[in-house]
Order: C-alpha cells, then sequence, then structure tokens
C-alpha cells in the first residue's frame, strides 16, 4: 500500500506547503481540502475524513472551512 497520507506529512514537515483550501468538489472527491505544493506533484487531495487530522497539522480552525 502506498503511504499517501506519510508522504504528504513529510512534503509539509519540508515546507513543500504552498497553500491549501476547502472546496466543494475536486474530480470524485466532495468535500475535499487541495493541498498545494511547491514541488511535484503540485496538488495532492484529501478526503473529508482526515480533515480534521489535517486542521491539527496544519492548525486551521473549524471557521476557516
Amino acid at each position: 500500500m502506498y503511504p499517501y497520507h506519510n508522504k504528504i506529512k513529510q512534503r509539509i514537515k519540508n515546507g513543500e506547503l504552498t497553500n491549501f483550501e476547502f472546496v466543494e468538489k475536486y474530480k470524485n472527491i466532495s468535500p475535499c481540502l487541495l493541498l498545494y505544493f511547491s514541488t511535484e506533484p503540485l496538488i495532492k487531495p484529501v478526503r473529508e475524513h482526515r480533515f480534521e487530522e489535517y486542521r491539527l497539522l496544519l492548525n486551521i480552525e473549524e471557521s476557516q472551512k
């Protein structure tokens, strides 16, 4: 199994994250948290069941959703 979230977290720790946003729909994922990185792949989507984990990691308040 590909360690999808472990790779994302490592990239965040490495300072590659440039931006993020919550969107209603991205491809077949609804709702979705989009993470934007300075290196390829530039965009990584995160499904709703992982939102709380990333809110804590990125210090996102619920009101920013």
